[in-house]
């Protein structure tokens, strides 16, 4: 066999592959479509489907988010605020979102003379969403951030590099419970 036919055999043969998996695919977007793949709860989560006949930002600013302690839990709570209601006026509240922060710094990259030369921040926020109407838990669980900062001489500058590590972590967790609410939401009336 020369080369020119070893190389065309292979490539008749992944060819045919290829015709397989597109004829498997088109197959299974067929069944898809014929058995009701769409009524079967698979719905944009961002899009401008519905959820439950209210769209999703609508739902979301029923959510009423309770303070939390502490600069960064003022942050978490301030970023769930924006991202609920977009800025805009909050709708009667149906649920209330509880949330409770623990805070952790772990040094890392500590140097000879036992000085930290980076650390990291930690949040890990437990929450419940409750429903006002009958004040059960419709749903509850923990959202974690973490933002790493350099520590140096500077006093300063290491105070605004803690500040600047808890606010990234502060909008992770806002943005993870948004995500959550979103999903939480879609499937509750």
């Amino acid at each position: 066999m020369s080369l020119a036919e070893g190389l065309y055999g292979r490539t008749s043969n992944c060819r045919a592959q290829s015709r397989r998996l597109v004829l498997s695919a088109l197959g299974l977007a067929a069944l898809c479509v014929l058995g009701g793949c769409g009524d079967a709860g698979f719905r944009p989560l961002y899009g401008t489907a519905s959820l439950g006949g209210v769209g999703a930002q609508e739902k979301l600013a029923t959510v009423d988010i309770a303070p939390i302690p502490g600069r960064v839990g003022q942050r978490i709570r301030n970023e769930l605020i924006f991202q609920t209601t977009g800025g805009g006026t909050p709708a009667p509240p149906k649920y209330r979102l509880d949330i409770a922060i623990r805070e952790t710094v772990i040094s890392t990259m500590v140097r000879k003379d036992g000085n930290a030369g980076g650390q990291i921040y930690n949040i890990e926020a437990a929450y419940n969403l409750i429903r006002i109407e009958d004040k059960t838990v419709v749903a509850s669980g923990k959202s974690f951030g973490r933002a790493s900062f350099d520590r140096v001489s500077s006093v300063f500058a290491n105070v605004e590099a803690r500040q600047d590590a808890e606010n990234r972590a502060a909008q992770t967790v806002g943005e993870e419970l948004r995500t959550r609410l979103l999903a939480i939401l879609s499937t509750t009336a």
